[in-house]
């Protein structure tokens, strides 16, 4: 294991991806941020899995140059490779356009005007290129993952203490609804129950 416990990324990398999903959910009254509800960490054990090396799938050229939606996946980067390549390419264009900052150095404003410009293609970072990864392909998979993390299961690394699930009434994975079933048009009081149970259940962190 890496030194801070991460299983793929790098400490600096670790560390940039931190800011990074505390821009894209930061803390408000309504949750904590994605850093401190574990989407790095949630990323991290996901590109550590077969996930990560798109184990199950079909890898191979050719891969369509302008592919269509329906043609899924058309780059032979795997998401260990996009987040290696995109987290480099971030940091290079941050040292040569903010004065030798990396990313988690920027300001709140100047990170989410990059992370703008990122989405909307109107910043381009060094070395992304269609049909390979582009600027905005990063972006949208770093999003998607960063919601992934902050809604799945805390077994998987995010959602810490399920103030995901908290936020927006999800009961989670409890085993027996009939209670709720058998009383209709009243409120669901009970608290969410992840794939290992309660805190209080087994004395193990949610």
């Amino acid at each position: 294991m890496r030194p801070g416990g991460w299983l793929f990324l790098r400490p600096e990398e670790a560390a940039t991806l931190d800011a990074i999903v505390s821009r894209l959910i930061p803390a408000d009254d309504l949750s904590p941020s994605g850093k401190d509800l574990g989407c790095t960490v949630f990323i991290d054990r996901q590109l550590a899995g077969p996930w990560g090396t798109y184990e199950w799938l079909y890898m191979q050229p050719p891969f369509a140059e302008k592919p269509l939606p329906t043609q899924g996946i058309q780059s032979p980067l795997v998401p260990q490779q996009q987040y290696r390549k995109g987290l480099a390419a971030l940091t290079a264009h941050c040292r040569d356009a903010f004065g030798g900052k990396t990313f988690e150095q920027l300001s709140a404003e100047e990170q989410d005007t990059l992370l703008q410009g990122m989405e909307k293609g109107e910043v381009h970072l060094p070395g992304l290129t269609a049909p390979q990864l582009t600027t905005t392909m990063f972006f949208a998979q770093v999003l998607d993952n960063t919601i992934e993390g902050f809604f799945a299961d805390p077994i998987y690394g995010g959602n810490k203490d399920m103030a995901g699930w908290k936020m927006i009434g999800f009961p989670g994975t409890r085993y027996d609804f009939r209670d709720v079933i058998a009383n209709p048009g009243k409120p669901y009081t009970k608290p969410p129950v992840s794939i290992m149970g309660r805190p209080e259940w087994n004395g193990k962190p949610a």
